[in-house]
């Protein structure tokens, strides 16, 4: 029997498909995507977009080509971005055509506006001659009329089946290498039909809740969603559709993945909402922590608890730990074990350098294995 059990996720076993040089579905991580919302013809302001992604960890960014410009443009976005670039295209198929040849590593097309069958034949072949996964993209706003008129209402029956009748015709051109999305605005709507389409297929599922909201609301709407079908094992990557900047859709998504164990990448934050026993100012010290460890890639667990309540036990499930203490003087814990204390003033900046000692710890010890592991081969 595993340790803690109650804590396993069992994965919807998947085809495993490769976005660029990332792998989606099968054993590989969930991948965390976003979408830049600058305009796309706007190259410049496009890269140092996606650049500031890239510094807290996507995996894929989706990029918008609503004309021929932003397909002009996307040739110089993919050679100047780092992780694979996917393009967004509506209505127009030759829009997909040009994004392909442009070097996107994914093209995003919904069936309920990309046009006949021969079109798609058309977007498929570019993708083969080209390298490019599709992601097929069903959305309860824009299904296909005559599934509307079948069903009365966007409804799981009639977002599956608008998803299955799109593969079929992927596959009837001998075409693979896709996933599919069954996205929302409603979380019942999402998450009962990415469970139903999970029993139906064995490709890869991009899921998202779309159009959430606010950082807030959206944040709380997609973590419910999201989190519910990734719980249930279901899932090979994930955008969390806020409106808010991209670089907050990111983190949003790793945290719900470090929330369940799924995926970690970062510090992970235990702080205590606070109350009058704080030894310190726990709202501030936090806030302040998440901005200066930003740039921690490495998973390691903090603690920062404002009292001797739940602080130490707290502290024995972290890799570094804080809890507050009298007339100044505040707690360390490293490892699990009181280790020292630590003034006030000079709490932050040790909390700091300690979270980025400890990274360097792992990193150079995970190069030690890499390399004993080379060696040994």
């Amino acid at each position: 029997m595993s340790i803690r059990p109650w804590r396993h996720i069992e994965r919807r076993k998947s085809r495993k498909i490769m976005v660029g040089n990332v792998a989606v579905g099968g054993d590989a991580p969930i991948s965390v995507q976003t979408m830049t919302n600058t305009p796309t013809v706007d190259a410049q302001a496009t890269i140092a977009q996606i650049k500031r992604c890239e510094a807290v960890g996507v995996d894929l960014i989706r990029v918008s080509c609503p004309d021929k410009e932003s397909t002009a443009a996307l040739k110089d976005i993919v050679r100047a971005a780092e992780v694979p670039i996917i393009a967004d295209i509506h209505f127009h198929y030759k829009r997909a055509l040009e994004a392909a040849d442009a070097g996107a590593a994914c093209l995003r097309i919904n069936p309920g506006n990309i046009g006949s069958s021969e079109r798609v034949a058309e977007v498929v072949r570019a993708a083969k001659a080209n390298g490019c996964a599709i992601r097929i993209g069903v959305n309860a706003g824009s299904l296909e009329k005559e599934l509307l008129e079948k069903y009365g209402e966007p409804c799981p029956d009639a977002l599956v089946e608008s998803a299955l009748n799109h593969i079929k015709l992927l596959q009837d051109q001998d075409f693979h290498e896709f996933k599919v999305a069954v996205k929302a605005s409603d979380v019942f709507l999402a998450v009962a039909s990415y469970k139903a389409l999970a029993k139906a297929v064995d490709c890869p599922l991009h899921l998202g809740i779309t159009e959430a909201g606010g950082l807030i609301g959206g944040t709380v709407k997609s973590a419910l969603g999201i989190g519910n079908l990734l719980w249930d094992g279901i899932g090979d990557t994930l955008r969390v559709s806020l409106s808010a900047d991209p670089e907050q859709e990111v983190r949003v998504g790793y945290d719900i993945l470090k929330t369940l164990d799924l995926r970690t990448r970062g510090v992970r934050v235990v702080s205590c909402p606070s109350c009058a026993r704080q030894g310190f100012d726990v709202v501030k010290t936090v806030k302040a922590l998440e901005e200066r460890l930003a740039h921690i890639a490495t998973p390691i667990s903090l603690s920062i608890l404002g009292c001797v309540v739940n602080g130490p036990g707290e502290a024995r499930e972290t890799d570094i730990g804080v809890t507050g203490g009298g007339q100044g003087k505040h707690m360390v814990f490293l490892s699990g074990v009181t280790d020292h204390t630590v003034e006030d003033a000079k709490m932050l900046d040790h909390i700091v350098a300690l979270v980025e000692a400890k990274a360097a710890e792992i990193e150079a010890e995970k190069a030690k294995e890499k390399a004993a592991t080379v060696a040994a081969e």
